[in-house]
């Protein structure tokens, strides 16, 4: 048996210039991120160049309207994209998918004037975005954030910190959820500050066991002052907005996780096909066999729930109950095939001169992000028994 290179995923695109654009994707990560990805990685090296250049081609900006510099394409084909770029490499397909959820608030909430003045260059026109809702004490209880931010006259005044933001210290532009009113959810109201804010600092990026080449960082807001045009939505909207952002947002990192899987399946069949063991391959093997069939197994099953998820948003009907299943599904799965492909590599997956550690390292977090996976449980479980009884 020989050796068997990666084989390109089977997709079902629904128009010829899906395919195409799955082509551009494709092209771009084999030749501007894949080659440097463990490279950079180890070095901690951040690639902006590379969002610069999806930028330029019109890969920032997806699943927004036209009229407004965005790709006007359906969820279903931008989360195949965010797959594609995340099994080259994680830091750019979840900075791409972070950048979407920045966008998310001007975008789906945001006046015309807000939208025609600010998305053609959050879109395409080469920034870069962070969403800043997490905070040092207040990261699952979303709603008990204390960053303020107080009227003063026609400008807010900002005040507080956040936590764990992903691009945080080299966003160029931060959607901010703020308390404007009384504890609780209604008190929240959304805000859109630029990076070059007076009194606006980034910390020290947080030292991470995976996907060290994307900065994540607590963003400090001291006295930061916006004027009323950049508040988005109607004051005390903010954490609705957030909610409805983060459903779309679960569907992206579920998107990144099946990525990191498949870069994952594909290094274990390459490795396994090739190396030779009692005088044959060790995919002749029925033990390891087996265990390559349902990695790839879990993965299709993986696509398919997030795919199902996205064909829902893409038509207007609800759901938030099928992002929460596809972002817990695809980010166990990602967990359970990386910690599997490492296996089929012996020693050599325990070492960074394969792939298969990193992918294990950066698979972790997906758990963890946008919404713990224990947190898309509760939220699965209210869809089907409703609130809890307190």
């Amino acid at each position: 048996m020989l050796e068997r290179a990666p084989q390109p995923v089977e997709r079902q695109l629904p128009t010829d210039e899906a395919r195409d654009l799955i082509s551009l994707v494709r092209d771009i990560a084999q030749r501007e991120i894949a080659p440097k990805a463990a490279e950079e990685e180890d070095a901690g090296r951040f690639p902006r160049e590379v969002f610069t250049l999806l930028s330029g081609s019109g890969l920032l900006g997806l699943p927004y309207d036209s009229e407004c510099g965005g790709g006007e394409q359906p969820y279903e084909v931008y989360l195949q994209v965010l797959e594609e770029l995340s099994a080259a490499r994680l830091t750019v397909g979840l900075g791409v998918s972070v950048h979407t959820l920045a966008s998310y608030a001007v975008a789906a909430y945001g006046t015309k004037q807000q939208q025609v003045e600010h998305l053609p260059a959050m879109l395409g026109g080469g920034l870069l975005g962070a969403y800043c809702l997490s905070e040092p004490s207040s990261g699952s209880d979303a709603a008990s954030l204390r960053t303020k931010a107080v009227r003063d006259g026609d400008d807010w005044v900002i005040t507080g910190t956040k936590a764990w933001i992903t691009h945080g210290g080299i966003a160029d532009f931060y959607t901010v959820m703020a308390r404007t009113g009384a504890d609780g959810p209604r008190g929240i109201t959304a805000f859109l500050v630029p990076a070059d804010a007076e009194g606006l600092s980034a910390a020290a990026p947080e030292k991470k066991m995976g996907m060290k080449g994307s900065p994540t960082a607590q963003v400090n807001f001291d006295g930061v002052r916006v004027p009323d045009s950049r508040r988005i939505g109607e004051e005390g909207q903010g954490f609705a907005i957030a909610l409805s952002a983060l459903d779309s947002g679960r569907l992206g990192i579920a998107a990144c996780a099946i990525g990191v899987a498949q870069a994952a399946l594909d290094a274990a069949v390459e490795y396994a096909t090739g190396r030779q063991q009692f005088g044959r391959p060790i995919a002749d093997f029925q033990g390891l066999r087996f265990m390559l069939a349902d990695m790839a197994t879990q993965i299709e099953a993986g696509r398919a729930l997030y795919l199902s998820a996205a064909r829902l948003r893409d038509a207007g009907r609800p759901f938030a109950k099928q992002a929460a299943m596809a972002k817990l599904h695809c980010t166990d799965t990602a967990m359970k095939i990386t910690v599997d492909a490492v296996q089929v590599l012996g020693g050599y997956g325990y070492t960074a001169d394969f792939p298969a550690e990193r992918y294990l390292r950066e698979a972790k977090v997906l758990q963890i992000v946008e919404g713990t996976n224990q947190i898309q449980r509760m939220v699965i479980a209210r869809h089907l028994a409703g609130p809890e009884t307190r």
